[in-house]
């Protein structure tokens, strides 16, 4: 039970009731008193109470009028009349649960745990009607077309009974990218994760409009559709929102609503990124993977999305043009892509409208089809490569103690970066970052068993500027620290 107030002009009383309640071991977060019926009608207007005890004889207004009076307020808490035996047929007739003066502390305690279990039995019979009545409005939204007799049904059965009546009121629908934690939402906004992958947000129309600064997460390149009333209409509300979203994806804008005027593409330019969705540009995206024309390759991606941010290629082709990219590249470079490294990387792009905006996106996409040339170009030349990685590893043993990265590497070799990647590993079995770090914590073990020189003089030696960072990543390599090991070899010595 979350909220107790207890309403009754004698101090004393209050005092009392309330050290009762607490020692009740029904569990109550907040106890609230007023002296008054005036007063505790206000506290009702403005806040959710449980459960409230209340006396029948107080000044400005008694307990029998503030009953009759609550009966207007959205919440209408559990009431316990206070009585004398004067008023005890008043109270009996007004409320099912009442407590003669002197108020005994057993039967606090017997109707406190009963009106508790009344209150979380309702609770958990609102939490089910509230999941059915979800289920019902995603099978709305998801379904093309639904028979007129079940439209019906759920019109009488559910547009009365949900957090927004959606038959008195116009409502939006908000779709936005699916994130993993469930949202905080206002109390006139009802919540559906992960339909389609996207979250929905209903929201009373007016709501949104007088107070837009209530909901924050709309401006997550969020699409809203327009004011609509009643179920019948969820389905097309849903549509209007999901078009909205994958257009505030592709033109990486924080919101787009249903019939938002765009700013106006020269024809002349829209001609000129069609050819970027012609069959022929098509199927260049998918040979020029194999090949090492790596600028090439990079260079046709970046025009490609550059124009979808633009607005010169439409929402519809460029999921087209993914989704054949995808099917074509699976087919064609199926040996590749069927490696157990590999198999998993493609799943990364699949859904185009998987993250939030489509800068996100492109970044994936481009790393996905530089890695996959690499990976491509290592078939046709193994031998050669393996030279190179020889070459690799012996520079990295000779200059392990310089501020040494992979591109410093890959330009000695004059190997592209991607390609270069992909084949240490497949020649080393570790990345680069991981095969640095074990030389250097192989030789900086040799120096703490073998010499006297001090830790940060080490840590210099083998390679890092930054003691610290020096100390952490040899604890995390080799379970204890620099001085731990250097003692641990003295012993065993």
């Amino acid at each position: 039970m979350k909220t107790v107030l207890i309403v009754e002009d004698e101090k004393l009383i209050r005092q009392g009731l309330r050290k009762m309640i607490q020692r009740s071991g029904v569990p109550v977060e907040v106890i609230m008193e007023c002296n008054n019926g005036e007063t505790a009608l206000e506290i009702l207007k403005e806040q959710s109470i449980d459960v409230m005890f209340t006396d029948i004889r107080m000044p400005k207004m008694d307990g029998i009028e503030l009953v009759e009076r609550m009966q207007e307020c959205e919440h209408i808490p559990l009431t316990v009349a206070i009585s004398g035996y004067d008023d005890f047929n008043y109270a009996v007739a007004m409320m099912h649960n009442d407590l003669l003066k002197p108020i005994e502390r057993e039967k606090i305690c017997d109707i406190l745990a009963r009106l508790n279990q009344e209150i979380e039995e309702g609770r958990e019979q609102e939490k089910t009607r509230q999941k059915l009545g979800q289920q019902q409005i995603r099978h709305l939204m998801l379904l093309a077309e639904m028979p007129e007799e079940e439209l019906t049904m759920l019109e009488t059965q559910y547009d009365q009974h949900f957090i927004l009546d959606l038959s008195g009121k116009p409502y939006v629908v908000c779709c936005r990218n699916r994130k993993k934690e469930e949202e905080s939402c206002p109390k006139d906004c009802l919540f559906l994760g992960d339909v389609e992958g996207n979250d929905l947000f209903l929201i009373e129309a007016e709501a949104l409009s007088d107070r837009p600064g209530e909901y924050p997460f709309l401006q997550e390149y969020t699409g809203i559709s327009r004011p609509h009333q009643g179920i019948r209409e969820l389905r097309e509300a849903y549509l209007e929102a999901r078009e909205m979203r994958r257009c505030a994806f592709c033109t990486n804008r924080s919101q787009m609503r249903y019939g938002q005027e765009m700013p106006r593409v020269p024809q002349k330019l829209v001609q000129e990124a069609s050819k970027l969705v012609a069959d022929e540009m098509k199927l260049q995206r998918v040979q020029l993977l194999g090949t090492d024309r790596t600028e090439e390759l990079q260079h046709v991606w970046t025009q490609f999305f550059y124009e979808v941010k633009h607005g010169r290629i439409d929402v519809r082709d460029f999921e087209e043009c993914m989704t054949d990219f995808l099917t074509e590249t699976s087919k064609t470079y199926r040996n590749v892509l069927e490696e157990k490294e590999n198999c998993g990387e493609i799943k990364e792009i699949t859904d185009p409208f998987g993250e939030d905006a489509i800068d996100r996106y492109e970044q994936k996409v481009l790393a996905f089809v530089t890695g996959l040339q690499a990976r491509i170009l290592s078939q046709f030349d193994t031998n050669g490569n393996q030279q190179k990685m020889k070459q690799a590893v012996a520079y990295i043993e000779e200059h392990y103690a310089s501020d040494l990265n992979m591109a410093v590497v890959s330009n000695y070799l004059s190997m592209n970066y991607s390609l270069f990647s992909y084949s240490f590993k497949q020649y080393t079995g570790s990345n680069f970052v991981n095969y640095l770090r074990d030389i250097r914590m192989k030789e900086a073990k040799r120096l703490l068993a073998g010499t006297d020189m001090r830790i940060a003089e080490i840590s210099q030696a083998v390679g890092y500027e930054n003691e610290k960072h020096f100390m952490k990543l040899f604890k995390s390599s080799c379970g204890v620290s620099p001085s731990e090991y250097r003692r641990n070899m003295g012993l065993t010595g």
